[in-house]
């Protein structure tokens, strides 16, 4: 993930969330034995925007006109310190057109740039593989915490499309129940999502809903990424009769909010202002 304005940085935070520019980052997470986590926060001096490529520090994002290709050159953070180098390539099937508020004045929104993709990660140290990718994207006009206090998301493949849900709770009371279906052609579509249904929460006991037939439990497949306010996790569903396992998240923004936590992140997450950047 690519971050200007890096939202969950506790540095961002504290510098009152004036500039974006000045707290850029490139966050990896693999995962096993030897999976690592970057996400080094770095000042305005590291970043370069171009029409067709971003650069953070030693890292860059470059789209091709057919691939997005993610050049890694980044430092894990603790316990497992270590250069994480390598490249990845994202090859969507299609890419839509389609944005989606995610707060009623549009201070929130999302872009399922390509729900379906193939991707191909050279990562090391220790992960080669191909297989199915996504690529999506965030923006914001406001500190997620201020405008939601949960959200949930989930991205499932299907055997024809891809079907991902939305759903959050706002600082307001109001909710925002979202499903859509991206088809291989691009098209996208909103529609009547199975019902919410909680499962069994995180590590760190964060909370756990997605979609699912009625009478089907969903199920952690496989953890990702365990965090006292975050979880990230691959999850078998039903979902309109077919069972699939898809990539969900869950975010619990009342606890990211808390101050005790923020000096927790820093240790995960460092801050280097300085960088000269190569000619």
């Amino acid at each position: 993930m690519a971050f200007i304005g890096s939202v969950f940085s506790p540095w961002y935070a504290w510098a009152g969330r004036t500039s974006p520019q000045n707290h850029v980052c490139l966050n990896v997470a693999t995962y096993g034995p030897s999976g690592r986590f970057t996400m080094t926060d770095r000042g305005r001096a590291a970043l370069r925007q171009e029409d067709h490529r971003l650069t953070i520090g030693p890292s860059s994002m470059t789209w091709t006109g057919r691939e997005l290709v993610v050049e890694v050159n980044e430092i894990g953070a603790l316990p497992k310190v270590g250069p994480v180098r390598g490249t990845i390539t994202l090859t969507p099937q299609a890419v839509t057109s389609t944005e989606v508020l995610l707060t009623p004045d549009g201070r929130h929104t999302w872009r399922p740039f390509a729900p379906t993709a193939r991707i191909k990660v050279d990562i090391s140290p220790g992960h080669r593989w191909e297989g199915h990718g996504y690529f999506d994207a965030n923006a914001g006009q406001a500190a997620l915490e201020a405008d939601f206090s949960f959200w949930t998301w989930g991205r499932f493949p299907m055997k024809d499309r891809a079907l991902c849900f939305y759903d959050a709770t706002r600082r307001d009371g109001s909710t925002l129940a979202l499903g859509v279906e991206v088809l291989a052609d691009g098209t996208v579509n909103q529609i009547d999502p199975p019902p919410l249904t909680p499962f069994k929460p995180s590590g760190w006991r964060v909370h756990r809903e997605t979609r699912a037939d009625p009478g089907f439990t969903p199920r952690q497949a496989a953890p990702m990424l365990d965090a006292p306010f975050y979880s990230r996790s691959q999850v078998t569903t039903r979902l309109f009769g077919e069972e699939t396992t898809g990539v969900h998240e869950a975010l619990d923004l009342d606890r990211f909010r808390s101050p005790w936590l923020k000096p927790m992140i820093a240790v995960r997450v460092p801050r280097r202002a300085g960088w000269k950047q190569a000619v």
